[in-house]
């Protein structure tokens, strides 16, 4: 068989050639999905993700805090400026 009558034989089969690949490629994937290396990898990615969401939450409620503070203070030196000339 030379090239030519290769891929006309793919061609003419390129369903049951896309459905062998399909089984093929769910092989590997669950061999490479079961494998330590990945577990691993992803027990490892996920202690990431939630320690940055931790670090996020403790930025975000610092910001959050801070925010009230300058609140406050605005607040009570807009109530001595009303106190101070309401007196005058």
């Amino acid at each position: 068989m030379n090239r030519e009558d290769i891929i006309n034989t793919c061609v003419q089969h390129k369903h049951a050639l896309i459905f062998a690949a399909g089984i093929a490629t769910a092989i590997v994937s669950k061999k490479v999905l079961e494998s330590k290396t990945v577990k691993d990898a992803a027990t490892k990615g996920m202690a990431t993700v939630m320690s940055a969401k931790k670090d996020a939450e403790e930025c975000f409620q610092d910001m959050k805090e801070n925010a009230e503070d300058i609140v406050v203070d605005a607040n009570a030196d807009t109530k001595k400026e009303i106190y101070v000339e309401s007196k005058e």
